[in-house]
């Protein structure tokens, strides 16, 4: 079994400034949602951040594209739906 999927947005530039959250940069993010992200000036937690997205990195397994093209046919019809409503939501 997987861990899951790690869906926190992570930067961290210059080893100093670091923004971890849960924006996207979309117009539902950033117009309706109550998104929430969090910004730290500091090296001792920019150095956290690092280390533990290349621990999730190491964890991370690749799909390869023909994985992706021989998912199954309920998966395609659920992202073509969800596609679908995407400006309702």
């Amino acid at each position: 079994m997987e861990d899951g999927i790690l869906h926190s947005k992570l930067t961290v530039v210059d080893g100093v400034w670091s923004v971890i959250g849960s924006s996207n940069f979309d117009h539902r993010s950033i117009l309706f949602n109550d998104e929430v992200d969090a910004v730290v000036l500091g090296r001792d937690t920019a150095a956290q951040l690092e280390a533990s997205f290349e621990k999730e990195e190491q964890a991370a397994r690749p799909i390869t594209r023909e994985e992706w093209e021989d998912r199954p046919i309920t998966q395609r019809l659920r992202e073509v739906y969800a596609h679908l409503l995407t400006n309702l939501l």
